[in-house]
């Protein structure tokens, strides 16, 4: 019963970075649509993306720590 537990607590963690996957993924698509619109503004669209993007991908390395912890420490 607790092995189950400790899978389901490594899993959930996982959808941290398949969400950063698709918010990155969206994120540079609208970028993308926006430089080809206004491509005098490349320059802050694409100071935006890469902030954006480091703040997505901070919230997937976070979810992989975790589930590393739970695994390792609980498990």
């Amino acid at each position: 019963m607790t092995g189950t537990i400790i899978a389901f607590g490594a899993a959930i963690a996982v959808f941290t970075g398949i969400g950063a996957g698709i918010g990155i993924g969206v994120a540079t698509g609208k970028a993308a649509e926006a430089i080809a619109r206004q491509p005098e503004a490349e320059s802050k669209i694409s100071k935006t993306l890469i902030l954006g993007c480091a703040l997505a991908e901070a919230t997937a390395i976070y979810g992989f720590i975790i589930g590393l912890l739970v695994i390792l420490l609980l498990g």
